[in-house]
């Protein structure tokens, strides 16, 4: 990519979409020759039956209800705000930007829909798709996540020169990119709205998955605030540097097997020490005063 694009990108979505302005040609100039350039910001009429959907969308999730509420005003304002795409070839157009104004306008019913046509290859169709995502719509934390990832990996961007693009600093960006190291089943809780961007960013900062997960399924029962959590994550750290430096003797396989077993009984990382004579302790963690009790009614306390 050029340096001139790459100015322009940095510049935001508008400034590469009036870069690569193109225009549908009438039919007339389709058969005789080059269309000429129309005034720039025109809106062309095109047929909903004739777009196909970006296939570099980033967003997967649409808002039932909210879709419905936009096709009732389609159908009572029309659409005010045109969506954006490429032209294919004569008849056929994919779309850049706007596919849940696209959903809302078929969902009313509209066979025609305004558009501003463009030029664009696959790459700046990427980059334009994943910008006006990111910029315009209100994807969830993880959406955002595999956008960035996929700016860096199939743009070949860094961190500094994607956050020029969207607009955010570089530890944003590093933020949202360490949720996509977090375990599947809490970036499912993050996706689906059931704990916060706060939640996760304390997650992160626990080193073992296990500990972050075991957590993760405190916050969905008992509610936990980001503060507590954070207390909690604080407290790990703290465990974990106390104990760097001292390699514990290695367990036999039947002390591991055993030490496996009360972990999965007790919900939480149980440890046994066991010297060479035999002699040892058993410790199991607690990180808050209810799953204290909770292992103590397990134990009959």
């Amino acid at each position: 990519m050029s340096a001139e694009k790459r100015n322009a990108l940095g510049k935001g979505l508008s400034a590469l979409l009036n870069d690569s302005v193109s225009v549908l040609p009438n039919k007339t100039e389709l058969k005789t020759g080059p269309a000429e350039v129309n005034p720039m910001g025109s809106v062309s009429e095109i047929n909903i039956s004739e777009i196909e959907v970006n296939p570099f969308q980033p967003r997967t999730d649409f808002d039932i209800e909210a879709l419905a509420e936009l096709a009732d005003s389609i159908k009572l304002q029309g659409l005010i705000q045109p969506i954006t795409v490429r032209r294919v070839n004569q008849h056929r157009y994919q779309l850049i930007s706007g596919e849940r104004r696209l959903r809302a306008s078929k969902q009313a019913g509209l066979t025609q829909i305004p558009a501003y046509v463009r030029t664009a290859n696959d790459q700046q169709m990427l980059e334009m798709a994943l910008i006006e995502n990111i910029q315009r719509e209100n994807l969830n934390a993880i959406e955002v996540a595999l956008s960035f990832q996929r700016m860096i990996d199939e743009c070949h961007l860094k961190q500094e020169e994607l956050g020029e693009r969207v607009s955010k600093n570089r530890s944003t960006v590093t933020n949202y990119l360490r949720l996509l190291k977090l375990p599947p089943a809490i970036q499912a809780s993050i996706r689906d709205g059931q704990i916060s961007m706060g939640h996760a960013r304390a997650l992160i900062t626990i080193n073992d998955p296990a500990k972050q997960l075991y957590i993760h399924k405190l916050i969905n029962q008992d509610g936990l605030s980001v503060r507590k959590v954070e207390e909690m994550a604080r407290d790990l750290q703290r465990s974990t540097v106390k104990k760097e430096g001292k390699q514990p003797e290695p367990l036999s396989f039947q002390v591991q097997k055993i030490q496996s077993d009360l972990a999965s009984k007790f919900s939480t990382q149980v440890k046994l020490k066991v010297n060479s004579q035999g002699k040892g302790s058993i410790e199991i963690p607690f990180l808050s005063e209810d799953d204290l009790n909770r292992i103590l009614e397990m134990l009959d306390w």
